[in-house]
Formats: structure tokens, sequence, C-alpha cells
């Protein structure tokens, strides 16, 4: 009869025992997921500072470089396509990222291009309005790679979270998910050749 009445007691405290375990693990993860989130969104924004800067950049060389009009095409044509991928944070996994990853990479790549061409034109690499917008550019790349470090950094601590024990368990069921990680370009273990 003690042993019945110890159970009694026992199975109702244990229960809430776990229901509160469970729920500070939930909300604990509803923290993580939004973190991840806020830090996407910060991607983004600093994505979308670069492609604002772009116009300008292409107008400013227009006017020296017009005979590279296949350049700023390219470069014009990177930009539409970058801007045109629109991932929010419920839309975010592995091919969606990897298909923005790519077009930011395109336009990258053409980007690269444009500023190699201001080379060839003394003046245009003397206009005030150009250096600028180079150093607005590399300030907002610099801003880039800061906001997916600290994506990176909210994934890899949510999706930690969501396969440890006993967490896992219950993941899945309240549709904790795992995000997906940028991935280096192919090729960028090797360092550049450097030539003299």
């Amino acid at each position: 009869m003690k042993k019945s009445i110890k159970n009694l007691i026992l199975l109702p405290l244990l229960a809430v025992l776990a229901m509160s375990v469970s729920s500070c693990n939930y909300n604990s993860l509803v923290d993580k997921q939004q973190s991840v989130e806020q830090s996407w969104a910060e991607v983004e924004n600093q994505y979308q500072r670069r492609a604002d800067l772009i116009p300008n950049l292409v107008a400013t060389v227009k006017g020296y470089a017009t005979h590279e009009s296949e350049t700023l095409e390219k470069v014009t044509e990177a930009r539409a396509k970058a801007t045109s991928i629109n991932i929010t944070a419920d839309n975010l996994n592995e091919e969606t990222l990897a298909k923005f990853q790519q077009a930011q990479n395109e336009l990258t790549s053409a980007l690269k291009s444009l500023l190699a061409v201001s080379e060839a034109y003394p003046d245009l690499k003397a206009n005030e309005n150009f250096k600028d917008l180079q150093v607005q550019l590399e300030g907002t790349e610099n801003r880039v790679a800061t906001a997916r470090s600290r994506y990176t950094e909210a994934v890899m601590t949510y999706n930690s979270a969501i396969k440890k024990f006993p967490t896992v368990i219950y993941a899945g069921w309240f549709g904790f998910d795992a995000k997906p990680q940028f991935k280096a370009e192919e090729g960028a273990s090797q360092a550049p050749k450097v030539e003299f």
C-alpha cells in the first residue's frame, strides 16, 4: 500500500519534471532558430547593400570605359540574377542556399572583371566617385563575410542543439529541422597563383 502511494506521488512529479525539461529545451530551440533567422536576415541585408552599390559603380565605369560594354552587361545580368533569388528563413535549405550562393559567386566574379577593367583607364581610377564606390564595395564585402560568419555560427549552434539527446527525440516533431551551411567555392582551398 505504501509503495502504491509513493508511485502515485512519484509518477506525477516525474511527469512534471519531464515536461518542464522539454519545455525549457523547446524554448531554447526556438531561441536558437530565431538566432539563425536573424543571422540570415543580416546576410541578405549585406548582399542587398552590395547589389545597391553596383548600379552606381556600373554607371561610373560606363562614363569612362565605353568599349567595355560586354563586361558591364555581365555585371548587370549577374546582379539581376543574384537579386532575383529570394530566400526566406522558411525556405532556407541546401538547394536554395546553393542557388543563392552560386548567383552571389557569379556576381562576385563579374565585379572582379569590372574592377580589373578599371586598371586600363587611368582617368577612371583617379575619379573620386569611383574610388568612393570601390571603398564602399570593399567595406560591404567585409560586412558580407562577417554576416556569413555569424550565420554559420548560429547554424552550428542550432544544428548541434537539435541533434543532442534528449532533444533529438522531439525536435523533428515540432519542425526543428537542420539548417544549411555555406560551402566554400570550388577550388577555394588552393592558394591563388601569383606571377610577376
